[in-house]
């Protein structure tokens, strides 16, 4: 097909406001997929992205349409992921497409996430064309969505087009803007193979199948290729489209979006954001590709069976391709012996990931308390990264500690401004500006430390405002804070485990919170168990777990009172030798207990 005639667009949006609905009445209105092929959620493969409604995972589909000015179309829809933490995959797909359909709902207008895509598609220098979906609500607000979209993105109210995905209402209208707004892919300048990798899957049977947009070139089955960023060479076996099942075809040209097989057998061969250039006559430049993916949370997670690690490291090689923002690397722990310093990109994706060894890989896991990456400031001058609070070094050779924060967007109605001031108090946050959007809603902007907003900041958010409230955050710089690296000491022994760096004005309430929790899971021991927070040489939180106490004077019948004060002394002494040299062993599913709560 002339490359005039093909358009790659994909669709934006805050989480539920329809993309995926809307790619499925795209499907069903080109006829790419037939009637008994239908069903909701088409796009979302995975057993996860169904249960939880949301896309985890970019998905590439092509379709026909036989526009109203006669001519054929190829259309290349990428359906992004909404959620903030997967807001990686949406800067990669962006980098395939000439356009975006920005989907904004009718009832709840432009959401934090919402603003936060279109700052996405300007960069990438896109056409957007502003959909308003779900017109079908009874509570739709379309004047009033308009109003927000001049008002919140500068987008001109006019260019909107009205849609119900569900209903079907506007899709031809959608579809018509694709082909007249969205321009086609550039001409190429040369005949040089330039394709750049935005996904790639691990399939059992045939490798690594690498998800590529052709932006120069083509690209059949034995083409000899090298990927620009390894320098490595291959055979190309296989290429195709996605329709939405692979479909093999004979060859891709400048502006396909498609797949790829060669022979390329580990996870560790693809980088996203590639470029791959035919061996003979190959490009001097590598195309505009992505960022490498920084991961912002780190967790320990490991096999709750020492025997399961090789399969475990097996598990998350066959992860890592299919998720570049996942980093791993081994570990040893005293407590929970081998395991993995795991990166994500924030809490959901640390969810996901763990869901996923759970489900696809059978691995029962345990995961550490979540942290994150920590510039240390040593008395010498220099400076090092912690992501493990075991790594840091002793208080007497920090000159500094800084840590990440977030800029965070939070869209709320106005009565709950008071109560969300005192939540971002709370966690540590200062306010830098607050914006009416319209007569009932705010857009708050607060600097946060990322360690206070991991657990349970967008819950609580979410409970304040009745629901209502949206959060979307970008990562800012690292500020100097006074942390400190909390121990917890077990019996008088430090437990690397239970180590955590807090601030220095809650490290008392959390040492006291982890304290009674250890209290309520280890067993009783023939002796008194101290269970002691401490901050260097300084305990500042303890609880004891009492001596478990055996009747030794049960036999005594009677008789001489001296005999049963005998006894009781020989368990005395017994008992203050066993202080002296007894260990407590914590059992296996106390640490379970403890870590997984994550509180």
């Amino acid at each position: 097909m002339p490359i005039e005639l093909t358009r790659n667009f994909s669709i934006i949006a805050h989480i539920d406001h329809g993309k995926t609905t809307l790619s499925d009445r795209l499907l069903e209105t080109t006829a790419t997929i037939s009637q008994r092929e239908k069903q909701d959620q088409l796009l979302d493969s995975m057993d996860l992205e169904r249960e939880r409604g949301i896309t985890i995972k970019s998905h590439p589909v092509t379709m026909s349409y036989q526009a109203k000015d006669g001519k054929t179309y190829q259309l290349n829809l990428l359906d992004t992921p909404g959620h903030v933490d997967f807001s990686y995959e949406v800067s990669r797909s962006l980098a395939a497409c000439e356009g975006a359909l920005l989907l904004v709902d009718a009832a709840q207008g432009v959401e934090a996430q919402t603003v936060a895509n279109m700052h996405l598609a300007n960069q990438a220098n896109l056409q957007v064309i502003p959909v308003i979906n779900k017109i079908d609500l009874p509570s739709a607000d379309i004047p009033g969505v308009k109003r927000q979209l001049e008002d919140i993105l500068a987008i001109p109210a006019d260019e909107a087009i009205p849609a119900s995905a569900k209903m079907g209402i506007g899709i031809e209208d959608i579809l018509e803007a694709v082909v007249a707004r969205v321009p086609p892919p550039a001409q190429p300048k040369d005949t040089i193979l330039r394709a750049l990798v935005f996904d790639s899957v691990f399939d059992t049977y045939r490798g690594v199948v690498s998800y590529v947009r052709v932006v120069s070139g083509e690209v059949k089955r034995g083409t000899s290729i090298r990927m620009m960023a390894t320098g490595k060479t291959y055979e190309v076996k296989e290429v195709g489209v996605f329709t939405p099942r692979q479909t093999t075809r004979d060859k891709l040209v400048a502006g396909d979006v498609g797949f790829l097989i060669a022979n390329m057998k580990s996870s560790s061969e693809v980088k996203i954001g590639d470029t791959i250039t035919d061996t003979k006559i190959s490009a001097s430049h590598p195309l505009p590709g992505f960022k490498e993916i920084q991961p912002m949370v780190f967790s320990g997670i490991y096999p709750v069976s020492s025997e399961d690690f090789e399969q475990l490291k097996l598990a998350m090689g066959k992860l890592q391709i299919n998720d570049a923002a996942f980093t791993y690397q081994a570990e040893s722990s005293a407590a929970l012996g081998f395991g993995f310093r795991c990166g994500f990109l924030g809490l959901l994706h640390m969810e996901i990931v763990q869901e996923r060894l759970r489900r696809e890989f059978n691995m029962d896991v345990i995961s550490t308390y979540p942290g994150v990456v920590y510039h240390v400031t040593l008395t010498d001058g220099s400076e090092v990264e912690i992501d493990n609070p075991s790594f840091l070094p002793e208080p007497q050779n920090i000159t500094e500690i800084r840590e990440p924060t977030v800029r965070s967007y939070v869209m709320t109605p106005n009565e709950y401004i008071g109560d969300l001031l005192q939540l971002v108090a709370e966690k540590r946050g200062r306010l830098v500006n607050t914006e009416t959007l319209d007569h009932g809603r705010v857009l708050m902007t607060a600097i946060l430390p990322l360690n206070e907003i991991l657990v349970d900041f967008n819950d609580r958010l979410k409970s304040i405002t009745r629901g209502y409230g949206s959060m979307d955050y970008e990562y800012a710089d690292y500020q100097a804070e006074k942390l400190v690296k909390m121990d917890m000491l077990i019996a008088g022994e430090s437990v690397d485990a239970f180590s955590v760096i807090v601030h220095r004005d809650k490290a008392e309430s959390r040492g006291r919170q982890l304290a009674a929790k250890l209290k309520d899971v280890i067993p009783q021991q023939l002796f008194t168990v101290a269970i002691q927070a401490a901050i260097g040489g300084k305990i500042i939180a303890r609880e004891s777990i009492t001596a478990m106490r055996k009747n030794v004077t049960a036999k005594c019948y009677g008789g001489d009172i001296s005999r049963k004060r005998k006894l009781l002394e020989k368990q005395k002494e017994g008992k203050k030798k066993m202080k002296a040299i007894g260990k407590v062993n914590i059992p296996q599913d106390a640490f379970i207990k403890v870590l997984k709560s994550g509180d």
